[in-house]
């Protein structure tokens, strides 16, 4: 208990460099979320000067294989060996790849670069939470999810904009080369005011661990990326990643029981609040990264909104949850109480997911815009608190395990929701392109299924008429899935056992702090 002591009475002792600290964290946070987005709309222009079509999705893929496969892998490193130098450490390595990347030649060059960008984002987010998990005690940092939610909300509009800004007038290494002097700038920040205690290590790298759960993890987002588009996926390749996939997981799991400093510590699930906020925080990634994929396409396909701005068509979402998470925070700090927020939020984001499911060629801009509203309260409520509440039910040494844990299931969950409500949505498009259109509404889409603005406009009125009518259909079923699955947030969150948090606000007394701490290490199963 004196470790959590010691980290509970910093940010009292020095309120002005935990504020520094927390600006340098931001800045860290954005260039992790930024990051896709701004690439994802330089990608024509890469493709039109590098070339290399075929290879267009490993850009992409690269970046999210070495991003998962890392994470938990910085997590740990981080309880080992203290956590300012590991986190400085992913920055650099990070800013590497950027500058890399900006000065790739070919599409390998990219390709390669973009997955030593990818190792280094891995350790960004989690690093940014378990900082903020050391500084501030739980019951207190409900005060600062507002702040996260609004780097999130300003990546995700800002992210398209910027890039496209930045690809007309600069170019696009400049997109990688955007990176550097913000990174940079958070890395002195970091160094001269963030002060954590010095950990030393008390055993090796778990190197065996490390290796399985890279194979793992790596089978199962090539599985969730290929399955469907490039391999179908009853196809031998798929079969053959699903194996290896399931065979290094189950082997990495037995080998946790065994070594002596395993990478993800398998008694930290044995806190029934973090295993079901791990779920949560899956099944959120799975309908947010669907959600903000889908939305603009459907409202640039069959509401007529402009391409150049489809961040901002994500605002009624996005503004809705920067506005409950801020609630949400608030009433956390104020009162120490927070499963009625999962619970509230499963819900609302059960019912927005089924009313976006109900949009057609009818729908207005105004009513998706209502329905993406109650999507976002429900996703403002679940957000940070599951991070939260997932870094309360754990000891302070593991809490960069426990942060980097509950950063992978969300990874896992984004990757497992593109590929899946992707696939769902290709399909029935296809299917009524070959409907309402023929022969020719199957050539359209054979490559395909989501149309850029230009290639829209030169689609006969028949063929473009089919094609609204199709990508509605396909967001019904892709949003329906996504409704489905947000049932089993809602049967986790009403599991959750309201723990006391760490850090019960400041009046109470210090014995009662101290008597909160414990009841969340041994909180029972």
């Amino acid at each position: 208990m004196a470790d959590t002591q010691t980290v509970e009475t910093k940010p009292d002792k020095q309120p002005k460099s935990v504020r520094v600290v927390l600006l340098a964290l931001m800045i860290t946070m954005m260039l992790a979320m930024l990051d896709n987005m701004i690439v994802g709309t330089a990608m024509p222009t890469i493709v039109g000067e590098l070339g290399g079509l075929e290879h267009l999705s490993w850009v992409v893929t690269a970046y999210t294989l070495a991003t998962a496969a890392a994470t938990p892998i910085w997590g740990k490193l981080g309880d080992m060996y203290g956590r300012k130098a590991t986190f400085m450490t992913s920055i650099v390595i990070f800013l590497i790849g950027s500058a890399l990347s900006g000065m790739a030649q070919n599409m390998g060059e990219l390709i390669g670069f973009r997955a030593v960008q990818g190792l280094g984002a891995g350790g960004l987010m989690v690093g940014v939470m378990a900082i903020i998990g050391d500084l501030i005690p739980p019951r207190e940092r409900g005060k600062y999810q507002g702040m996260m939610a609004g780097v999130m909300a300003l990546a995700m509009i800002g992210g398209p904009l910027v890039g496209g800004t930045i690809t007309d007038n600069w170019g696009w290494r400049w997109s990688f080369y955007i990176n550097l002097p913000l990174g940079i700038f958070a890395l002195g920040l970091i160094s001269v005011v963030l002060h954590l205690p010095k950990k030393r290590a008390k055993a090796g790298i778990d190197y065996l661990g490390v290796v399985l759960l890279t194979v793992g993890i790596t089978a199962i987002v090539l599985v969730t990326t290929w399955g469907g588009t490039q391999y179908a996926w009853t196809s031998a390749r798929i079969m053959e990643l699903i194996g290896i996939g399931v065979a290094s997981l189950i082997g990495f799991v037995f080998w946790q029981t065994k070594a002596a400093e395993p990478v993800v510590p398998l008694h930290i699930f044995r806190s029934r609040n973090f295993t079901l906020m791990s779920l949560i925080g899956f099944i959120t990634g799975f309908v947010m990264f669907g959600a903000t994929l889908f939305l603009p396409l459907y409202q640039q396909s069959v509401q007529g909104a402009s391409a150049t701005n489809s961040g901002l068509l994500l605002l009624p979402m996005l503004g809705a949850m920067l506005v409950t998470s801020m609630v949400a925070g608030r009433v956390t700090t104020n009162t120490g109480k927070y499963k009625v927020f999962p619970v509230v939020g499963s819900a609302l984001m059960i019912v927005g997911l089924y009313l976006l499911s109900t949009m057609d060629t009818g729908t207005s801009r105004f009513m998706s815009g209502v329905f993406m509203a109650v999507v976002g309260l429900g996703m403002g409520c679940l957000m940070q608190i599951t991070m939260l509440v997932a870094q309360n039910s754990v000891e302070m040494k593991d809490m960069g395990v426990a942060s980097s844990s509950t950063t992978l299931f969300r990874t896992l969950g984004s990757s497992f929701g593109v590929a899946i409500m992707g696939a769902l949505f290709n399909n029935r498009v296809q299917d009524v392109m070959s409907q309402r259109a023929g022969s020719l509404g199957s050539k359209i889409t054979e490559k395909s299924a989501q149309l850029d603005a230009k290639s829209l406009e030169k689609l006969p009125a028949v063929a473009r008429e089919a094609y609204q009518h199709a990508v509605s259909a396909g967001v019904h079923s892709a949003f329906l899935l996504g409704a489905i699955v947000a049932v089993g947030a809602l049967i986790a969150a009403v599991f959750v056992k309201e723990v006391t948090l760490r850090g019960a606000g400041p009046a109470a007394p210090k014995a009662e702090q101290e008597d909160a701490a414990q009841a969340a290490v041994v909180e029972a199963v």
